[in-house]
């Protein structure tokens, strides 16, 4: 409980690097917040023109199907990019004064929930107007947005922290977060490996994530409750455990800063 009474007391400070956070990013930027939206937006676009030829796929509505995939997936690499690296680009803060260390990860993490919540309804405005439709099974958003969140906070107190003591972790993240946008259905239909290796893909929770999203935005449908249930303790366990990591860490970050 300690945790969540300093975080209380600190509270003010992580409302405001919160803030700073979004404000930072955006800084001297006419579009500001839009870009949050435009970026993944120029990437549908892109493996919309392109991909289908590619893969010779052919399926209705592709481009809202990218769209639902890659918003999300944009939420998952934005946390990881500022939060592995918010412990180091905050030293000169850490060696002054005393606060809570682990609301450096949660303020990164919290600004790219914000930028996300903003896409969702972009999203939704797409999904509307495409002759998709929307449906009662939104109300599911929040809890996938949750879940989505508890997991990237625990990969990102892990990273954060270990960040510190070892610089090659972030290349070493960069190409493995490459890796595994390939082997996450985003571009393509689950359906096309065949069944002995589908079982890789169900090892990864971001593919239940998103296979959740598509289920309420663009299937029409409730998601899969029993493998959102199981992503769900599977994100709070990697949650304490990364908080576990960054509290035994977090001891030596003035020396090593």
């Amino acid at each position: 409980m300690k945790i969540f009474k300093e975080l209380f007391q600190y509270r003010e400070l992580l409302k405001s690097n919160i803030k700073k956070e979004i404000r930072g990013k955006y800084k001297g930027s006419f579009l500001g917040i839009l870009w949050s939206f435009l970026n993944p937006l120029l990437q549908v676009l892109i493996y919309a023109i392109i991909f289908p030829y590619i893969m010779r796929m052919q399926m209705d509505d592709y481009l809202i199907y990218l769209i639902t995939g890659i918003i999300p997936w944009t939420f998952f690499t934005a946390s990881i990019n500022s939060g592995m690296v918010s412990i180091i680009a905050n030293a000169n803060l850490i060696k002054k004064v005393y606060f809570p260390r682990i609301i450096l990860p949660i303020s990164s993490v919290t600004s790219a929930l914000v930028n996300f919540s903003i896409s969702c309804l972009i999203v939704i405005g797409f999904v509307a107007f495409s002759g998709i439709g929307l449906s009662f099974n939104l109300l599911y958003l929040p809890l996938i947005m949750i879940i989505q969140y508890i997991l990237l906070l625990g990969i990102v107190f892990i990273l954060s922290a270990i960040d510190l003591y070892f610089r090659d972790i972030e290349n070493i993240m960069q190409f493995f977060v490459n890796m595994l946008f390939y082997a996450t259905p985003i571009l393509y239909l689950p359906s096309i490996f065949p069944e002995k290796i589908k079982w890789v893909i169900s090892l990864n929770p971001m593919a239940h994530i998103i296979n959740a999203y598509r289920d309420i935005f663009y299937y029409k449908v409730s998601p899969d409750l029993l493998n959102l249930g199981i992503v769900s303790v599977v994100s709070i366990s990697f949650m304490v455990f990364g908080y576990l990591v960054f509290n035994k860490l977090q001891r030596g970050f003035a020396e090593e800063v």
